[in-house]
């Protein structure tokens, strides 16, 4: 039988995975396949996830868990030159990343859908040596996702971001941010700045056109020449204009294989969910850097 190293978040999403365990193991023993678990505690188990991934020869490892979950493991396979091919079980609140890749949210369509699917080489944003699958930001909402507390995600889901993004609005500064790329510069204010592999942040389509395996980033900054007035170009940008393949005023849009950032003040900054660097940022595209079992 063909091994496969399977690591589940239990505190992710509105999915309880552990209540699905015995189905997935069943289907994936359907396939042929047998399965070594272990059950992530985020307290220091990178040796127990790497564990046999060098020696043994695995077919691929399979993530149960969100954005944040895929970005943890993805980092340190990557960070230990580990090059083994992964799959995802979308079991997060968002799960902007398998979203786009087509996979469903039943878990057991998803197990499915996987082992009948193929292997396609995905692209990898980096910043500062670190790795993000799906989105990188910085400006307003960037740590709504880090202070929303988990009970609250995973009982209301993307309307919990929003609340929260509404509640940083009135502290909330402009940033002034430089940006060099080789598809393009910007100097001046910002309300939000991202930096797409995908095309989804928070279940929103933002990145109209975007694609994981083009060997690019896509750059969004929302420039905040007025905040009130930038929120609700956001709002609007998101509910009405996602059938649109053009961005309104207000939205400056960069195609880049590299680009390099610095801003005036020390801004937080996250990847797919999770604390990120902080500035200077050189960020770059690592096209095809990992293989993703995926309808």
């Amino acid at each position: 039988m063909k091994k496969v190293k399977f690591i589940y978040n239990p505190s992710s999403g509105e999915t309880t995975v552990a209540a699905y365990l015995d189905k997935i193991i069943a289907i994936y023993q359907s396939y042929g396949y047998t399965l070594t678990i272990h059950r992530l505690d985020f307290k220091g188990d990178e040796k127990d996830i790497i564990l046999g991934l060098k020696e043994l020869s695995y077919h691929h490892v399979l993530i149960a868990g969100g954005d944040g979950t895929v970005n943890y493991i993805v980092n340190i396979l990557m960070s230990n030159g580990i090059n083994t091919p992964i799959s995802i079980l979308p079991t997060g609140t968002a799960n902007d990343f398998s979203s786009m890749l087509n996979i469903p949210s039943d878990i057991e369509k998803a197990c499915h859908k996987i082992l009948n699917g193929t292997f396609k080489s995905i692209d990898l944003g980096v910043v500062n040596n670190n790795y993000f699958v799906n989105v990188f930001s910085c400006g307003l909402f960037t740590d709504v996702s880090q202070k929303t507390p988990t009970i609250l995600k995973n009982t209301f889901g993307k309307l919990a971001y929003y609340v929260g993004g509404i509640g940083e609005i009135p502290n909330f500064r402009r940033m002034n941010i430089k940006i060099t790329s080789d598809g393009g510069d910007y100097e001046g204010s910002s309300l939000i700045f991202f930096v797409f592999n995908g095309q989804t942040a928070g279940k929103f389509k933002i990145a109209k056109g975007a694609k994981v395996n083009d060997g690019m980033l896509d750059v969004l900054i929302f420039k905040g020449d007025n905040s009130f007035e930038t929120v609700q170009t956001i709002f609007h940008y998101i509910s009405i204009l996602p059938k649109r393949q053009m961005y309104p005023a207000g939205v400056v849009h960069i195609q880049c294989k590299t680009l390099h950032a610095e801003c005036l003040r020390d801004e937080h900054t996250d990847m797919d969910g999770q604390a990120g660097p902080r500035f200077p940022l050189q960020i770059e595209c690592a096209a095809g850097a990992i293989k993703i079992l995926c309808p």
